[in-house]
């Protein structure tokens, strides 16, 4: 179905309003000039930080999280003496020329280092000699003996 126009002469049909408004038709008053540099710049008055101290639990770890130890490298704080206490030797296996010991929970055998941390200080520990009953360690030119913890 079609639908025609008819129109008196000299009629014309009135131009459909645009529904949107372009910035070219705006009128005038609606356009501001404003300078590019602003005369009033947004100051700063207190610059925020945040500053952790070394034996605090970080407030950004999951609740409940802890971290593990650290894998101690040639880098490590290496100074003072180690502290007696912080060995445990739980089991000593001597099988002819092989020998090991599992001391802190980790199975070491002759000769092997390691790191030992103990709160923020790191020590490189060698073990020099596993004995029947206990295990001797070294550390720079110190040695360290410690028993086999028995039940």
């Amino acid at each position: 179905m079609m639908v025609t126009a008819t129109f008196a002469t000299g009629e014309k049909p009135a131009p459909a309003s645009p529904k949107t408004t372009s910035a070219e038709n705006a009128p005038a008053s609606n356009i501001s000039n404003k300078p590019s540099g602003d005369s009033n710049p947004i100051t700063v008055k207190n610059k925020s930080s945040f500053q952790i101290d070394a034996g605090t639990r970080s407030p950004f770890w999951p609740i409940g999280w802890k971290p593990t130890g650290r894998i101690a490298g040639g880098s490590g704080t290496d100074q003072g003496e180690v502290p007696p206490g912080a060995f445990l030797v739980t089991s000593i296996t001597l099988d002819g020329t092989t020998h090991f010991a599992i001391i802190n929970g980790k199975t070491m055998s002759e000769g092997q280092q390691f790191g030992l941390q103990v709160g923020t200080q790191v020590y490189q520990v060698t073990v020099k000699r596993i004995e029947d009953g206990r295990v001797v360690l070294g550390r720079h030119d110190e040695e360290i003996v410690v028993p086999l913890r028995r039940k």
